[in-house]
């Protein structure tokens, strides 16, 4: 999204804002706009721009999403930037003041805002990330949904297996990190033309047992967490592939075929029928290379804004590659 010029007698900054939301309320991360919002479905960015409406700008702040997530998904960090054209008179609010505000006018409990930069005026929150990461939660021994804790609906995929053949699962996985065609991987419909992405990471763990299981659960329900790591997605390409990798870990497909899947480079074969639902979908981080700010990572040392010349976080991912 391009900016508008700075009306006569304003000044105009940039900022970066992290953000996190809960997605089951909302019909995604991206503004909801005349009809459909007129029928109840909105976004995240409804609610981040209101609230930033109500800073006075000189004129109207429109958010541009670094990441975009479907209904039902959660984000533990989103990025976006936002141009805010004050008065002559009135200095820029600091990134600090901003992210109160932001918080203090935020009308959706599902919503906050983490962190904000001031940024140069050319810097974009799509365009400029070097890595995403995306968080995807399973639970095993669930044999119905009113099993699983009330705690945790929403936030996983429960399946009724009593366990999965994680090693098949991670043999599965080294077929897809690496430089690949996606193609399997993008739902049908996506704009995208581009469809060869570089996969960094995957990684399948057990999640330890939360407080919110009874000792009579946790004797039946097991967590596992599964990460994916890339500079960009194709449209629901996470899900898709969570869908393969689980239906390697119950056996109805094999690692080989996970990698016949993928060379087919066909939108419309195996992986289509098949998705993993919204609910267990996180985006977990989005990381600029010449930003050193990691919300997993701690105050000292997350260092701010470095300006366009540092290339240390994008040195960092390239080894995990």
């Amino acid at each position: 999204m391009g900016s508008a010029a700075p009306a006569a007698g304003s000044l105009r900054a940039r900022y970066l804002v992290y953000f996190q939301y809960r997605g089951t309320d909302f019909n995604g991360v991206v503004a909801v706009r005349g009809a459909q919002r007129a029928v109840g479905a909105v976004g995240v960015q409804n609610f981040l721009e209101e609230a930033a409406e109500r800073l006075n700008p000189v004129v109207p702040i429109k958010f541009t999403i670094s990441s975009r997530t479907d209904a039902g998904v959660h984000a533990l960090s989103n990025a976006a930037h936002m141009d805010v054209q004050r008065r002559a008179d009135q200095l820029p609010l600091s990134p600090e003041v901003m992210t109160k505000a932001l918080n203090t006018h935020l009308k959706h409990p599902a919503i906050r805002v983490l962190q904000t930069f001031r940024v140069p005026g050319d810097f974009h929150a799509r365009h400029a990330a070097t890595s995403r990461t995306y968080l995807y939660r399973l639970a095993t021994g669930c044999p119905t949904y009113n099993q699983l804790s009330v705690f945790e609906r929403d936030r996983c995929w429960a399946l009724r297996a009593e366990c999965l053949d994680v090693a098949a699962m991670q043999e599965a996985a080294q077929h897809l990190i690496g430089t690949h065609d996606f193609s399997a991987f993008q739902s049908a419909g996506s704009p995208t033309t581009r469809t060869v992405r570089t996969l960094r990471v995957v990684s399948i763990v057990p999640e330890p047992a939360g407080p919110f299981l009874l000792p009579q659960e946790s004797r039946r329900l097991r967590f596992w967490n599964m990460e994916f790591e890339s500079q960009s997605f194709l449209y629901r390409q996470v899900r898709r592939m969570t869908a393969v990798l689980v239906a390697v870990g119950l056996g109805a497909l094999t690692p080989a075929q996970v990698k016949a899947i993928l060379e087919s480079r066909d939108p419309m074969g195996w992986s289509q029928t098949c998705m993993a639902p919204a609910q267990g979908l996180f985006l977990k981080s989005v990381l600029y290379g010449s930003l050193e700010w990691n919300p997993a990572s701690t105050q000292e040392e997350n260092q701010g804004f470095q300006g366009q010349g540092s290339h240390r976080s994008n040195q960092r991912l390239e080894a995990r590659a």
